[in-house]
This record gives C-alpha cells, structure tokens and sequence, in this order.
C-alpha cells in the first residue's frame, strides 16, 4: 500500500521531523522506499518500515 505523503509528513513530524521539513522529507523517504523496493525485491511497505525505523533511530540519538 503505497502512503500518502500528508500522512507519511505527519507520521515523520510524530517521530521528530521538524514540522516544516515534514513534508519534503516525506516525498524524498517516499521516493526513496519505491527506489529501495525495486532494487532490493522487497514491497514498498517493506522499504518504507526500514527507513521509518532508520530515521527513528536518527531522531532518538543523543545529540
């Protein structure tokens, strides 16, 4: 299921994407998981949860 990217903006802006970055962070990480998708045989929920997570774990690091 491909995610809208107002709803992909608003789930980064929940993990701690600024809010005005939200949304052209959302349509490169949408990109991005059709890209990882294609080239590693994986579905684009697949890709997208991987990513999701890798960001998570950007935004959680001690600064």
């Amino acid at each position: 299921m491909i995610v809208e990217i107002s709803e992909l903006a608003k789930i980064l802006a929940a993990l701690g994407c600024p809010a005005e970055k939200s949304s052209e962070m959302a349509a490169q990480l949408d990109k991005r998981a059709k890209q990882l998708a294609e080239q590693k045989k994986k579905t684009y929920d697949e890709a997208l949860q991987h990513l999701l997570a890798l960001m998570r774990q950007g935004w959680a690091a001690p600064k």
